[in-house]
């Protein structure tokens, strides 16, 4: 049996707010896990950004043929990359102008993840005492709130929108952050850098802001990685399930289309195949980014 020490989780190195791109650049660099998926991102933020000139129709404009018929479940052709949907529509319009409310969705709940994670462990941390057991006890009942069905109440509460899916998840993934971040800055305010800032009289906010902040903001940057790939599935599940507007088009809205007009029945793979493989991609590639993150912050796990 090993002794204690050599079982230990490492601590992260000691970071500041310089190191940062240097922390960036080398997350970048050395570990291939990283560059992959963060290549997967940028290949699907440029599609969204340049979505309206890569998308040839609007993905909700109902096609007609040159002879006034309807476009209808056509098959893949230089006009339609994908072909059309029963109704019509362009599936590579979709599939493309699909990105951009599936990473808004994404993006935008791993930020709310991130901050309301940080913000929680940093106070609860360094603070301690009631301040502590009351936010990890708030803690402990958001983590027995079922995800999903939450979720579905709110849309039906208030109304179906991107909004409220990434309220949803901001809510309800901060306490794994929270906890982590938590348990660093246990240790963090031990530290001597820590006690030399006290003894200098420095407040204790500039403490927290200057000396403890910047050694969990890479905890934060990994929790907002894997937050990305939650939020853009729980979109499309709730998608799926039919709690989505319907105005705004997405890879979940599409496999839900796909799935009411009995698309696998009739074999048109074409049409659910490609949003669900862009689902995984984007999944995969944030648990690519946080196994890299994970490697760079505690170099000691690839022994």
């Amino acid at each position: 049996m090993p002794p204690a020490e050599a079982i230990a989780l490492p601590a992260p190195r000691r970071f500041s707010w310089r190191h940062l791109p240097a922390v960036a650049s080398d997350l970048v660099l050395r570990e291939p896990y990283a560059t992959v998926g963060l290549t997967i991102y940028l290949v699907f933020a440029l599609t969204a950004i340049f979505a309206g000139s890569i998308a040839p129709y609007d993905p909700l404009e109902i096609l007609f043929t040159s002879d006034g018929q309807l476009a209808a479940s056509l098959p893949p052709s230089a006009e339609h990359l994908l072909g059309t949907t029963n109704l019509g529509r362009d599936i590579f319009s979709q599939l493309v102008l699909g990105a951009r409310p599936s990473l808004a969705v994404g993006i935008t709940a791993a930020i709310g993840v991130a901050a309301i994670g940080t913000v929680i462990g940093l106070v609860s941390g360094y603070f301690g005492g009631w301040i502590d057991t009351i936010l990890m006890r708030l803690a402990d009942i958001v983590v027995g709130i079922p995800f999903l069905p939450f979720v579905i109440v709110l849309a039906v509460l208030l109304h179906p929108s991107l909004t409220n899916i990434v309220l949803s998840v901001a809510l309800l993934l901060w306490p794994n952050a929270a906890r982590v971040i938590r348990s660093q800055v246990l240790t963090l305010r031990q530290r001597q850098f820590v006690e030399a800032a006290r003894m200098s009289a420095a407040s204790e906010l500039r403490i927290l802001l200057i000396h403890v902040a910047p050694n969990v903001l890479p905890l934060s940057f990994l929790y907002a990685s894997i937050a990305v790939g939650w939020a853009i599935l729980t979109e499309a599940s709730v998608s799926f399930l039919g709690f989505s507007s319907a105005d705004t088009i997405s890879w979940g809205y599409m496999l839900q289309d796909a799935y009411a007009s009995q698309a696998l029945s009739r074999g048109q793979y074409i049409w659910f195949v490609p949003p669900g493989i862009c689902i995984v991609l984007v999944v995969l590639a944030g648990f690519l980014i946080s196994r890299g993150y994970e490697e760079l912050l505690f170099p000691k796990l690839k022994d």
